[in-house]
């Protein structure tokens, strides 16, 4: 191996080590901007939680609000407070909650795998059915089955998610009982794990089809319009003059150019779903990160309420490179573009 080669290959490797510490540098920078923001928010917010925690207790005097606030630290300035809030962060340390006397950094590890399971499969149902739908319905423009999905996708669209969610409810679970109404798992009954597993499996159908139902109308709307304007694209006529069936020209044509537009607003989107997920979990009374967000604004659990903006943060970052990294598996030109 030449002398050339390797300072090629040792060039490259200082420039993929610089380009991961550039990047962690600006996470790392985008990280404590947001949660600077996130605390003036919370903290703008009317009441606190001595006043909360007097006012349950039925003492709510003075001297015991003062004292609270001292025991939780309420009474020093607030960039004082932001200081030591960031100083933690930067250490990895959320708190602690003053309504359960927990690590915050413990609730979040119990609550996140629900909410990953609800939110992840709410996204691949969503964008699964929404390119599905679309396609069925860009490739018979004009017609009624088109007409149909439109219709279907605009309804959706309109709905408001709890409604959605609630006549679900009385149609599988109440009408129906087909499906469970609320919760993640059956309580006090003996499974073995497969059984288990189709329990949680069963209680997540309602609440994942309530909040991909939005976003899959989204999707299938940007897809149909996508696969329209292709489909009378030269390259198409092209591949239909050579005798191509039209599944090969759908698949390896159309849908691979259509989706484009789909991956692009999926990534951005991505972070309404978590959002959203608070809404949905409130509904179903699912024990993930979007039920204890409700509870901690009620009880304005600072440290809890930071923890969780922090965190549905950090996810929507990773989403976001997430589908930087599909949308350049989809289009090599971004990669070109990228590296000239």
């Amino acid at each position: 191996m030449s002398v050339m080669a390797l300072d090629t290959k040792a060039g490259r490797g200082v420039a993929v080590a610089l380009a991961v510490l550039g990047w962690l540098a600006r996470f790392v920078a985008v990280v404590l901007v947001i949660a600077t923001f996130n605390f003036v928010l919370v903290h703008a917010a009317p009441g606190d939680p001595a006043q909360v925690i007097a006012g349950q207790s039925g003492s709510a005097d003075a001297k015991l609000l003062a004292q609270l606030r001292a025991e939780y630290g309420l009474d020093k300035p607030y960039p004082v407070q932001l200081a030591t809030y960031l100083k933690r962060i930067v250490t990895l340390d959320l708190g602690y909650s003053y309504r359960q006397q927990r690590s915050v950094l413990s609730l979040l590890g119990e609550r996140l795998p629900a909410t990953l399971l609800l939110t992840c499969t709410a996204f691949f149902l969503a964008l699964a059915a929404g390119v599905l739908l679309g396609t069925l319905a860009g490739m018979r423009a004009g017609k009624w089955s088109d007409t149909v999905l439109t219709i279907v996708s605009l309804l959706l669209y309109a709905m408001p998610v709890f409604w959605l969610g609630l006549m679900l409810v009385l149609l599988f679970s109440v009408k129906l009982d087909w499906l469970p109404a609320f919760g993640y798992v059956t309580i006090g009954v003996e499974m073995t794990a497969f059984e288990r597993l189709r329990d949680i499996a069963s209680h997540l159908v309602l609440p994942a089809v309530s909040l991909a139902a939005v976003h899959m109308a989204i999707y299938a709307r940007l897809m149909r319009s996508s696969v329209i304007e292709l489909a009378h694209q030269d390259f198409i006529k092209t591949a239909r003059a050579k005798g191509l069936k039209q599944g090969r020209i759908v698949a390896r044509h159309i849908l691979r150019n259509a989706i484009l537009p789909v991956v692009t607003v999926a990534g951005m989107q991505a972070g309404a779903l978590v959002g959203g997920a608070v809404v949905i979990e409130t509904v179903f009374a699912w024990p993930g990160l979007g039920r204890l967000t409700y509870d901690a604004v009620l009880q304005r659990d600072y440290p809890v309420m930071l923890g969780i903006f922090l965190m549905m943060s950090v996810i929507v970052i990773l989403l976001n490179l997430v589908t930087d990294a599909i949308y350049r598996l989809v289009d090599p030109r971004v990669s070109l573009r990228a590296a000239s």
